[in-house]
């Protein structure tokens, strides 16, 4: 006999797990997620959040299918509704020291270390455990299934966005406003022209060969 299932299928929407959970008796669940694992430049953040369980939780979905606005005021609302939230934040230089993997993982950790109130459950988008001794469950495109994921994924979002902001101001010459330091055909045009800059990973294909010939 296989390990007890935590919920039935089929989920019937984006707070069904996290209302098992509770039923299960764990009452802070947190969801997990990242954002920044595929741009050359800046690092990678990651976000958990323990939902108020009142309210309408149901916007809280994939940060990628809503816009910015959305985006920026769906954070307001978490910040203003007693949502707990942690964020945690790699480096570019350590994602060159121990891989991209291994960094989003380490994000993740951190921002649960960062909470106010630790979680007694975690929902982890995607299919790596984060190392943590807390019990937890991975979820392929867990956005769309955890309201409580896809709130992490807005967080992580939001405050990646905003740090790249403040880079384009430092580094204005790769448009990090607009491209968030992924790799659009401007950017790497622009690594060639310019080279690497500081935040850049140089482990990353498009960015190590350009080191040192500008």
């Amino acid at each position: 006999m296989g390990p007890e299932k935590l919920w039935p299928d089929p989920e019937p929407d984006n707070s069904f797990l996290e209302r098992c959970l509770r039923e299960k008796g764990y009452q802070r669940v947190g969801g997990l997620d990242e954002a920044g694992r595929g741009p050359l430049a800046g690092p990678v953040v990651a976000a958990c959040v323990i939902l108020n369980e009142t309210g309408d939780q149901s916007r809280f979905v994939d940060s990628k299918k809503i816009s910015a606005t959305m985006r920026s005021r769906l954070y307001r609302e978490l910040q203003g509704t007693g949502a707990i939230i942690g964020v945690g934040m790699v480096s570019e230089t350590e994602i060159d020291r121990c891989n991209i993997l291994q960094a989003s993982l380490l994000a993740m950790k951190k921002a649960v270390l960062s909470m106010s109130l630790e979680p007694d459950f975690l929902l982890v988008d995607g299919n790596q455990r984060v190392p943590v001794t807390i019990p937890q469950q991975t979820l392929v495109q867990g956005e769309s299934k955890s309201a409580s994921i896809g709130a992490a994924s807005i967080v992580a979002k939001v405050f990646r966005d905003a740090l790249m902001d403040r880079y384009h101001q430092q580094y204005p010459e790769y448009n990090f406003q607009q491209n968030r330091g992924y790799a659009t055909l401007e950017h790497r045009r622009a690594i060639a022209k310019h080279g690497p800059c500081a935040i850049h990973r140089q482990s990353f294909k498009c960015v190590r060969e350009f080191i040192g010939k500008t």
